[in-house]
């Protein structure tokens, strides 16, 4: 475990005080995982042609998402424009909803992190609010925590929600979310209620971009923790994320962040 910055000895005392804003991606998930956005084309239920479609786009538009060098609004609008022309892939190749639900259940493209479905389990038994903000595919987010028995009610889920029509693909529900812009999320009015009373935040990610899912200067604490993937681990990537009190390193998951920041114990995974 790294810890860095003035909240890496924060410890959290009454959970009535908190809620959490978490990833979805590689955080919930484990760093083994396919993206949201990439199950589909892991699986052998969509045409050819549409994964090498989406494979053409990532080649081309991924370096640009993590270019150092770019400026930010012009990466903000490349990256954008890559998840519009993949959007436009759902509806040139028909594809139909229920191949979400199928490509969501194959636990070889997507499982929890070691300890998440326990943590997310323990928050709602304890009513702690939980937003998932991710720029991801919110359709498979749905699934993969249904399957599981994990949709829980004190859950909100902000993400890029594909809109159908007669079960097959038609667009987007809303403003695209991708990595550059979750600074940008405005949260439904019963959801705000629902945290209005709740003045600190841990915050889960696993990349600098998710420091943004939360203004800092309008809350009393935020603890920000970071999972690292076991394909991450570089020195390039953890100065990255030096903006995160605590990085949990590969072979660390739930259970070890828990040990060190729930003081009393009183969320039990």
């Amino acid at each position: 475990m790294i810890k860095n910055g003035k909240n890496e000895t924060m410890k959290i005392e009454d959970w009535n005080d908190w809620y959490v804003v978490a990833d979805f991606d590689r955080t919930i998930t484990n760093g083994n995982s396919k993206t949201s956005w990439s199950i589909l084309a892991s699986s052998d239920l969509v045409p050819r042609e549409y994964a090498a479609d989406r494979d053409a786009l990532y080649e081309k538009y991924r370096p640009i998402e993590i270019d150092p060098d770019m400026p930010l609004e012009e990466k903000s609008r490349l990256v954008k424009e890559w998840f519009e022309l993949h959007i436009n892939l759902f509806i040139k190749y028909g594809i139909k909803e229920e191949l979400f639900e199928k490509a969501a259940m194959d636990l070889r493209i997507m499982e929890f992190r070691n300890g998440a479905n326990a943590f997310l389990k323990s928050l709602a038994e304890r009513g702690v609010p939980l937003i998932i903000i991710s720029a991801g595919l919110g359709n498979f987010i749905e699934c993969f925590l249904r399957n599981n028995g994990c949709l829980y009610d004190n859950i909100y889920i902000s993400s890029n929600k594909i809109t159908f029509t007669d079960g097959v693909a038609t667009g987007v529900e809303g403003n695209i979310i991708h990595s550059l812009n979750k600074n940008e999320v405005s949260l439904p009015e019963d959801i705000k209620a629902r945290v209005a009373n709740r003045s600190k935040v841990l915050l889960l990610g696993d990349q600098e971009s998710d420091l943004k899912m939360v203004d800092e200067s309008t809350h009393n604490q935020v603890l920000k923790v970071a999972f690292v993937a076991q394909d991450t681990v570089d020195q390039d990537h953890l100065k990255s994320l030096e903006g995160f009190d605590l990085v949990m390193e590969p072979g660390e998951d739930y259970f070890t962040m828990m040990n060190e920041i729930d003081k009393e114990k009183k969320i039990t995974i």
